[in-house]
């Protein structure tokens, strides 16, 4: 199962999921976007976009105003759903209209390892080779992983700090598209936020700050969350809108 989180205020971009996408709202362009995959759902804080959701002919789940993070806000509508423990649940972010579904699907798999081979992971994600130059930007989150390719940290700064020479191809940048299982997406909200998750904004850290693990596939990806109408703007003229 795919679940949207889908919160209708945004401090940077005023209801851009609702924003027009190729005549269609953003959310919805994300929902048909990933629906050749799985079931898709929609977990929002607002009855707007509830209405919306059905008369486009997707299935949404209403969900409390107050979630910090959209992870929050898929496992209350997983608690709602009432689906099974061992369901996945991929969690894809509401503001990634142009995602490749080959990069959902690869998280799919990922999980599915897990659950075959009864691995102690508790999240699935995933990241993309980055330049230098895209490496320095803060808004783009990047991830340095073990030899397994589990994660070892993640971090708006520039990660791993090469002391000597810049190398590109050892920038991985985080795309935020996250797989669980029914079980371990609520084993990770149980979890009390943690120190390295406030300093850096970046909420799957506290996974990582609990000793938990985070296994992480490389994909092929042009896509990336819009944020701002910049990132918009942008975002028309890489996929020729």
């Amino acid at each position: 199962m795919i679940i949207i989180p889908a919160r209708l205020n945004s401090s940077r971009f005023e209801n851009k999921i609702l924003v027009d996408i190729m005549g269609l709202p953003m959310v919805i362009r994300t929902a048909k976007q990933v629906s050749s995959l799985d079931k898709v759902v929609i977990a929002t804080d607002s009855q707007k976009v509830i209405d919306l959701v059905k008369s486009h002919g997707f299935e949404a789940v209403l969900t409390s105003s107050e979630h910090q993070s959209g992870t929050d806000r898929i496992n209350e509508a997983a608690q709602k759903l009432n689906i099974s423990d061992d369901e996945i649940i991929v969690n894809v972010q509401a503001d990634e209209p142009f995602i490749e579904t080959e990069v959902v699907k690869a998280v799919f798999n990922r999980v599915q390892k897990v659950i075959d081979n009864n691995e102690d992971i508790m999240i699935t994600s995933c990241f993309k080779k980055i330049s230098s130059e895209l490496a320095d930007d803060p808004n783009h989150v990047k991830v340095i992983t073990d030899e397994h390719s589990n994660a070892i940290y993640f971090s708006r700064a520039k990660i791993p700090y090469h002391r000597d020479h810049y190398d590109n191809s050892s920038y991985k940048g985080h795309l935020g598209i996250y797989g669980f299982t029914k079980k371990s997406l609520q084993e990770f909200c149980s979890l009390n936020p943690s120190k390295l998750e406030s300093v850096e904004k970046l909420e799957q850290l506290r996974a990582i700050d609990n000793g938990q693990k985070i296994a992480m596939v490389e994909v092929e990806s042009k896509s990336f969350g819009i944020d701002t109408q910049e990132d918009l703007n942008n975002a028309l003229r890489i996929f020729n809108i």
